[in-house]
């Protein structure tokens, strides 16, 4: 690799680390401030009230799914237009599906107006003397599918453009006021309606935020260019990502169904704390996974090396970190059960707890490959693998609840997320044309045979019953793999990209380096 080749590596790695950590601070603040607002929320709304606004909070989100895939499609070939030189086909592109996206928001609204009587009066048990506010809070957030469907299509725009400073610099004081915002309507002697009007009124300024952001960044899009020729093409790759965003939360939470069904509402409670605890760790794959797509739409177009390389480099770097946090939540888990829910809870759900964790450290590298495979264009590769799991999740899940318990299901999600890793990595390497040189030059190998050994010792250290003991020799252990990681399988690239996170580094570094690639 030239020496320029090896500078410009350097400093796109270190724009994607920097987007990665934008991003984990953008998904972990909402959650912080959301711990610590609900409780005051719930006294003060009472549990009925709460229960609605949850309620509205899971519509914002999830209708967002029925966009036909055209958010994530956006972002894809603005990306793809960018990185081939093709700046002109942006705007077309943008308003083509910002247009799509409205008519689908119009019918989506229209559709949830229409059928607001049947789901407050017959689907959802709404007290009687709540049934206006609850009609009102459903009416209004119909009016909000429109912006919320229109602002992923703005905010593809940036994500491309790898502006994850801007695309956060939004969405992390939206999704706080999210929050915030029921607490100002609380203090003002506020309804329920008058709070979701606060809330669509952000949503608004969020899309107003974004439209202003994507004019800087792109100026061309200050002109209305849309054309529906554009939309085969857009529709092509986003009905399979809708496809994709439809099943697996369903593949997610059927679990608790059958569960729920089979076994008792406590054993739900005893499955279901310890699978949304493991959840939580996802937010470092999913802030890794934000940035990586746009950047292998944009690489797909220019260079399969780049590609090659930055696939393996993000495999280990999530491995050696998110990797390290399961290992170590993992011996721990009966103590984070016990003081967080009681030693009952702990009694329940440590096994549990830790054979998800066991699925979670095997899962981490399937959103990789995910990302990867859809910044190639072949998202129908996730779709089909999640219509092939379905029937046969649902048959396995079946035998194993009603033989194994809780502990049947948690196996079942470790079978299934080590089928999902292997099938898409292997899939990603063939299409990438991935070649086992590269594979022992990035110590990919070295990574995963150091977190086996880290973690058998782990495992060794979690049968030690005396918890301070099992403190220290974690520290030390953790303190080793640090060292023998930076020692023997980061090279200097991942060093520099590692340092770069540091503030003073980076503002020092980056110009300096910048200019010599330059020059």
């Amino acid at each position: 690799m030239g020496e320029k080749r090896e500078k410009l590596l350097d400093l796109s790695g270190r724009l994607l680390a920097r987007n990665a950590l934008l991003n984990f601070i953008g998904q972990a603040t909402p959650l912080v401030v959301g711990v610590i607002t609900i409780p005051f929320i719930v006294r003060g709304l009472g549990t009925e009230r709460f229960g609605l606004l949850s309620l509205a909070w899971v519509v914002l989100g999830y209708f967002s799914v029925f966009d036909l895939g055209l958010g994530r499609a956006t972002t894809k070939f603005v990306a793809e237009a960018l990185g081939k030189g093709e700046a002109d086909q942006v705007p077309r592109l943008v308003w083509t599906a910002v247009t799509v996206q409205a008519v689908l928001g119009i019918i989506g609204a229209l559709v949830l107006t229409g059928i607001t009587p049947l789901l407050v009066e017959r689907i959802l048990k709404v007290p009687p003397e709540l049934v206006g506010e609850a009609k009102a809070t459903f009416r209004l957030l119909a009016l909000s599918i429109p912006v919320v469907l229109i602002s992923g299509s703005f905010r593809g725009v940036l994500e491309a453009s790898q502006r994850f400073d801007l695309v956060n610099a939004v969405s992390i004081p939206i999704s706080v006021l999210t929050y915030i915002l029921p607490l100002v309507g609380l203090l003002f002697g506020m309804n329920l309606p008058s709070i979701v009007v606060l809330i669509l009124l952000a949503k608004v300024g969020a899309l107003t935020a974004f439209v202003a952001l994507d004019v800087h960044t792109i100026p061309r899009l200050r002109r209305y260019s849309g054309s529906l020729s554009f939309f085969p093409r857009l529709f092509s790759f986003g009905g399979w990502v809708m496809v994709s965003g439809i099943v697996s939360p369903v593949l997610s939470y059927l679990d608790r169904f059958f569960i729920g069904s089979f076994l008792t509402m406590s054993a739900v409670t005893y499955y279901t704390v310890p699978f949304d605890l493991m959840t939580r760790l996802w937010i470092i794959p999913t802030s890794l996974v934000m940035t990586l797509f746009p950047a292998f739409s944009s690489l797909g177009a220019m260079c399969k090396e780049d590609e090659r390389n930055l696939f393996i480099r993000s495999v280990k770097y999530l491995l050696l970190t998110s990797g390290l946090i399961v290992l170590v939540l993992m011996v721990f888990a009966d103590d984070v059960l016990r003081l967080w829910l009681g030693a009952d809870f702990a009694r329940q759900s440590t096994i549990v707890l830790r054979i998800l964790l066991l699925g979670a450290l095997i899962g981490l590298v399937a959103p990789i490959s995910g990302a990867l495979l859809q910044g190639l264009g072949r998202p129908d590769v996730l779709g089909k693998l999640y219509l092939i799991e379905i029937p046969l999740n649902i048959v396995l899940m079946w035998f194993l609840v009603r033989y194994l318990g809780i502990i049947g299901v948690s196996w079942l999600f470790t079978f299934r997320a080590l089928i999902e890793t292997t099938v898409l990595f292997l899939i990603s390497a063939k299409l990438i044309c991935l070649p086992y040189r590269c594979i022992v030059k990035s110590k990919l190998w070295l990574s995963v045979l150091l977190l086996l050994g880290v973690g058998g010792l782990l495992w060794a250290i979690s049968l030690i019953e005396v918890v301070g003991f099992r403190i220290g020799l974690t520290v030390i252990v953790v303190l080793i793999f640090a060292i023998v990681s930076w020692r023997y399988v980061l090279d200097e690239i991942d060093k520099k990209v590692i340092t770069s996170l540091a503030p003073n580094f980076l503002s020092h570094k980056r110009n300096k380096e910048g200019k010599n690639v330059e020059g």
